[in-house]
């Protein structure tokens, strides 16, 4: 039974099972798409809880890392996913699904993850908040200059944007006091492992007949998400061992580069696409977590080594 319970706790369990039976059971992904907005505000509310308010002082020491997240997130990583889209995949609906990945925010997993790679955490969670701020312009901005506005209301995507990251953070400043903290520090990754499986399955579970019926489409996709999280990611950690960069700095600009939001991804996609576009988004989720498996890994082995010489 003890075993049971700590794989339900196992945020990587839980994202492969979404995967999983969004695959076998996908149809039941229908009778709650509707609900993704909800979902996603209270995942992004739980999760900001990370970013505590003391880390935004002083105010002059945000400029750099809120930059360097905005620059690392919205033009690096956009410049090559959108150019690697609009050159391999050739359906509409497909490719807007990229166009909304690359336009989304990091993902908050970028906080605990810098601890556990020995990045610098105060950086990190300072890249996160400007990228995060800079989403509720840049993305309505970008997503409709791209698609031309094909289907979407620059006004509704805004409001979108409001509401999944302007108002979860004002909310998540409320429960960050001490009273409501103790119970939102024992229910935060719980909520936040179980809301971003819960979206991945409504994303795979809707589009699951894809998944079955075109291997080609599926390849595609991951190429391009390989190149841009794996490739990329070791391609800057190469550059910046070239120029002698702070290791420290540098691996939480890595997370900062590569890890991307994928439930407001899924969510994003599906309200302004429809289902086809958020099987991109699926991907993402699973393609972020290999990676952040693999640094992990990686990590540990040189640690490992380390301790033997």
């Amino acid at each position: 039974m003890q075993y049971i319970l700590n794989l339900v706790r196992n945020r990587n369990f839980v994202l492969v099972l979404a995967v999983v039976v969004g695959l076998a059971l996908g149809d039941w992904a229908v009778y709650i798409k509707s609900y993704t907005t909800w979902i996603l505000a209270v995942v992004m509310t739980f999760s900001m809880t990370n970013i505590r308010t003391s880390s935004l002082y002083p105010l002059r020491s945000l400029v750099k890392p809120m930059m360097t997240g905005i620059l690392l997130n919205y033009v690096l990583y956009a410049i090559v996913m959108i150019g690697l889209a609009w050159f391999i995949i050739d359906d509409k609906e497909l490719f807007y699904g990229f166009v909304v990945i690359a336009t989304t925010p990091p993902g908050v997993a970028i906080i605990p993850f810098s601890y556990i790679l020995k990045g610098d955490v105060e950086y990190s969670i300072k890249g996160v908040l400007g990228a995060f701020l800079c989403t509720v312009f840049v993305t309505p901005f970008i997503v409709g200059w791209i698609t031309g506005n094909d289907g979407i209301e620059s006004f509704g995507l805004f409001m979108l944007m409001v509401k999944t990251i302007v108002i979860p953070l004002i909310i998540s400043r409320i429960l960050l006091l001490p009273l409501p903290f103790k119970l939102v520090d024992k229910l935060r990754g719980k909520v936040v492992d179980w809301g971003f499986a819960l979206l991945i399955f409504i994303a795979v579970g809707l589009n699951r007949k894809v998944f079955f019926s075109e291997p080609g489409i599926l390849i595609k996709i991951a190429l391009i998400l390989f190149l841009t999280h794996f490739v990329l990611g070791l391609a800057y950690e190469k550059m910046c061992k070239v120029l002698k960069r702070n290791e420290v700095k540098a691996m939480s600009e890595n997370l900062l580069l590569t890890i991307k939001s994928s439930g407001f991804a899924v969510v994003t996609a599906i309200t302004l696409f429809g289902q086809k576009a958020a099987i991109p988004t699926a991907g993402l989720a699973i393609f972020v977590l290999l990676y952040l498996l693999f640094l992990s890994f990686r990590m540990e082995l040189k640690e490992k080594s380390r301790q033997k010489n």
